[in-house]
């Protein structure tokens, strides 16, 4: 008889103990709690959260190339390669133009900076001048020349997710289209996913470690006092990011058949580590594998996560709207509306044009204000004190907006296993499918030789 997905045995629990998103809620607050009373000790803490994300770092280029070659080419038609990036940007496209409307609200029903009566000539424009310069030298076309990496290795140890995820897509694809004389490569790959996700959750043990660094350094630097100086710009923020993830992704999600908070509950485990380290990218190698888990097509997975790195930044868009009207309320300078419009149009394209950028969110930020003379970059000063713990929260909402993106766009592209989807959402996620059962149909376990079909050389 045929046995479903949900009447399969759910693995034996756990010690709670052993539970990773625990160790790192451990980690964390004790992390936190020494930043604030031995601030030199928090600080000197720095390398274990930068050594943690260098090894994340590590790993993230080879898990796109092997998650979306090997997905691609196990596709049957070609065709539904383009259908899905097409679904993907429109979302992207649709979603992030939506965050940086809700944030420009916010700002304009809050007013989060006015009443500061800050004098622009008491700006320290050094502060931010490095920011600026990187925003001016950041173009379109540089951009997309950027992607190009100048050899089919180099894109495997640059460092960059948009060349890894181009040259993955292309191997996919020419994998795809020299079958069955290319079965050879193809199970290599998949093997050697099996080598490259194992390490991954090597790595991942070593979770708690970085949070503790990461956050002791964090309040060891920065002081918690320091929200006090922006308190309702920060609170502001963290608000509206909530709300956003509650009201809006949660509307989609629902539309799309599952809860957001039922989402939220399946990704704490990551969502803990990017609270931690303030890097979704820390975390992005177990969510490609926990998605792929509650059901979604690899060959999905592989294209919308990483392209999401890049193009769907809803905590980013937020942010940049947000922040960009309290420096010109804090500085007594009124926008028009069509200068607040010219402010959203160029932060839809300067969001994509900064990405992987290091301080994207200032960097962002400094080429959305060049558009409007009347706002001083210098301005950004202001925030660049609390810049670090909204960080977290950019970090946070980029994070749960691609889930959701990855998810909605299985379900359109009908790659999306219910069954799956409903079992992890529900608390009891069932292993993850095999990289690739075309490969096992093939090659099945035990099976005894056959003799060659009729017509075999």
């Amino acid at each position: 008889m045929h046995e479903s997905l949900a009447d399969r045995t759910v693995p034996s629990r756990t010690p709670w103990y052993r539970h990773l998103y625990l160790q790192v809620v451990v980690a964390i607050a004790v992390g936190a709690l020494l930043g604030h009373f031995f601030p030199g000790l928090g600080v000197a803490l720095k390398p274990l959260g930068d050594g943690f994300i260098a090894l994340v770092k590590m790993i993230i280029a080879p898990v796109i190339f092997i998650t979306v070659a090997t997905g691609i080419a196990g596709m049957r038609d070609m065709t539904r390669v383009g259908g899905v990036a097409t679904k993907a940007l429109v979302y992207f496209i649709t979603v992030s133009t939506f965050a940086l409307i809700v944030g420009l609200a916010v700002a304009n029903i809050v007013h989060p900076g006015s009443g500061l009566g800050i004098d622009p000539a008491s700006l320290d424009a050094d502060a931010v001048a490095k920011y600026a310069q990187t925003a001016h030298d950041q173009t379109i076309a540089g951009f997309l020349l950027a992607t190009i990496p100048e050899t089919l290795i180099s894109a495997l140890t640059s460092g960059s997710i948009l060349q890894a995820l181009l040259v993955a897509i292309l191997t996919g694809v020419a994998i795809a289209l020299t079958r069955p004389r290319s079965d050879l490569m193809f199970d290599t790959l998949v093997s050697a996913g099996d080598v490259v996700f194992k390490l991954v959750h090597m790595l991942m043990r070593l979770a708690p470690i970085g949070a503790f660094g990461a956050i002791a350094f964090t309040i060891g630097s920065f002081g918690i006092g320091t929200l006090a100086q922006l308190a309702g710009l920060v609170a502001t923020f963290y608000l509206t990011s909530l709300l956003f993830v509650v009201v809006v992704l949660g509307a989609i999600a629902r539309a799309a058949g599952f809860s957001i908070f039922a989402l939220i509950r399946y990704l704490r485990e990551e969502l803990l580590l990017v609270l931690g380290t303030s890097s979704s990218e820390a975390a992005l190698p177990s969510l490609l594998e926990k998605l792929e888990a509650a059901g979604c097509k690899r060959s999905v997975v592989g294209l919308v996560v990483p392209t999401g790195y890049s193009f769907n930044l809803d905590g980013t868009n937020i942010y940049m709207t947000l922040a960009a009207l309290f420096i010109a309320q804090a500085l007594g300078i009124e926008l028009s509306f069509g200068e607040q419009v010219s402010l959203v149009l160029v932060a839809m394209i300067s969001s994509k044009g900064a990405a992987g950028v290091t301080g994207a969110g200032f960097v962002i930020l400094a080429a959305t204000l060049s558009v409007v003379p009347s706002v001083p970059v210098a301005g950004m000063a202001l925030i660049l004190g609390v810049d670090r713990f909204m960080s977290e929260c950019r970090a946070l909402t980029n994070f749960i907006g691609n889930a959701v993106a990855t998810i909605v766009v299985a379900k359109w592209e009908k790659a999306l296993d219910t069954e799956r989807l409903a079992a992890a959402m529900a608390g009891h996620p069932l292993p993850p499918p095999e990289l690739d059962s075309e490969r096992h149909e093939r090659h099945p376990p035990m099976a005894p030789a056959r003799p060659p079909e009729e017509g075999a050389q």
